[in-house]
């Protein structure tokens, strides 16, 4: 099947661009580089310097004549949305509506959006939420998102647009994962840690998070993929972990016994956030097979490998 992906270069863009070829799919690439890499992708796959907001997109799909769009374009740091919302609003709704227009244009049949379980329900009333939880952001970023699907949601409804599935994802972590930015704790934990360096956790360290792993949430667009489910869908594990245990689960893989840096919370942030993925097992037969564990270990050794190069 041909598939495009945007942000393909990125974090979870590029691991699920490995597992598409993998499974025998054609691949096609769209990503600027503002934060992917083109090294990250497997050799020969086609990539497109371009951002998706550019007019020249639809185009390029119409040429390209993929049968699902997988959109994972965006600006993702929820402090940067709270320092800059206007570039957060421009990038990930004008962006999301660019590639609605262009795989409208050019036929496509199916439309994946990389969505944001934790942003969109904000401070959660039931934990973890399941999809039908009322959305309300307490970011910037958290609008975006939930803006971009309402969207999605309008145009296939109104216009026959490509079927939209939005995959609500938790906490992703793993292999490729910016340790540089904001964004991404686990990265900037494993940085910090194996560079003897104390990291810093922002508020008390209490609050919660889902982790889910990039290979399950690679796992999960593809499920998506092969269906035909229009509407929203949690990638998490349901389980929250704090901040704080996090941290000191890394850093006994880690081999130190540094103590973090406290410093006071970031606004936008939630206190607490897991997702209930029971509608996606029920779907799709899909469940994360990744333990915390296993998957903190995996991306300790990949930054490992990163240092050594």
């Amino acid at each position: 099947m041909k598939i495009l992906v945007t942000g393909g270069a990125g974090f979870i863009g590029s691991n699920l661009v490995e597992l598409l070829i993998e499974k025998h799919h054609e691949v096609f690439v769209v990503d600027n580089l503002s934060t992917g890499r083109q090294d990250n992708l497997p050799k020969g796959v086609p990539i497109e310097v371009m951002d998706v907001r550019d007019t020249r997109l639809i185009d390029l799909v119409a040429g390209i004549g993929p049968k699902v769009v997988i959109h994972l374009a965006a600006q993702i740091d929820v402090r940067k949305s709270v320092a800059d919302p206007v570039t957060d609003a421009d990038i990930n709704v004008l962006g999301t509506l660019m590639v609605a227009r262009a795989s409208a244009a050019a036929g496509v049949s199916r439309l994946l959006f990389a969505s944001s379980g934790g942003a969109v329900y904000g401070e959660q009333e039931v934990f973890p939420a399941p999809e039908e939880h009322r959305m309300i952001p307490r970011s910037p970023y958290g609008i975006s998102k939930m803006a971009s699907e309402y969207y999605l949601a309008c145009l296939n409804e109104e216009a026959g647009s490509a079927a939209p599935c939005f995959l609500r994802l938790a906490n992703v972590y793993g292999p490729r994962q910016d340790p540089f930015g904001e964004a991404g704790v686990v990265a900037i934990f494993s940085n910090n840690l194996l560079s003897g360096r104390r990291a810093t956790i922002f508020g008390d360290g209490l609050q919660t998070r889902d982790f889910v792993y990039v290979m399950d949430v690679a796992r999960a667009f593809l499920a998506a993929m092969e269906s035909e489910y229009v509407g929203p869908v949690n990638v998490g594990t349901g389980i929250e972990t704090s901040v704080s245990d996090l941290y000191w689960m890394m850093a006994g893989f880690c081999e130190t016994d540094l103590a973090p840096v406290m410093a006071p919370a970031k606004p936008g942030e939630q206190r607490r956030s897991s997702v209930d993925p029971s509608l996606a097992m029920k779907l799709w037969g899909f469940k994360p097979k990744t333990t915390l564990e296993s998957g903190l270990k995996k991306t300790i050794e990949y930054f490992k490998g990163v240092r050594s190069r």
